[in-house]
């Protein structure tokens, strides 16, 4: 990010030891080590929850792809459609047995028998 070499640095300590002075620079010294050590503390807990919420967001995706890709999902809905239909031709043919038989002929018979009495020959 920035490039600081050894001359700058030196050239910054200097420049900190004429304006601040002897006497005071050691605390400066040390309040700007602590300031610093807040900084990268608090720098690296928002990344490690950036680097949190992404692998979670990630997570969630990969979920809902499985869930959409899934062939048991496919085969379970199959399976229920198969049942459905076998359990509705199993009713209607419950009801064929249940229902009494119907005669095809019974008009024309009742026809042939209302004439004298007597059965036709």
């Amino acid at each position: 990010m920035f490039d600081v070499g050894f001359s700058e640095l030196l050239l910054v300590g200097l420049i900190a030891l004429l304006v601040f002075g002897p006497e005071r620079l050691p605390s400066l010294a040390r309040t700007a080590g602590m300031w610093l050590g807040r900084a990268r503390r608090f720098l690296s807990s928002v990344k490690a929850d950036i680097e949190h919420e992404l692998k979670a967001e990630e997570l969630k995706r990969i979920m809902r792809e499985q869930q959409l890709n899934n062939p048991l999902h496919d085969l379970i809905e199959d399976t229920r459609e198969s049942l459905r239909d076998l359990r509705e031709k199993t009713e209607a043919s419950l009801k064929a047995i249940d229902s009494p038989p119907t005669m095809p002929n019974a008009s024309a018979d009742a026809g042939k028998s209302a004439g004298d009495g007597k059965p036709a020959k």
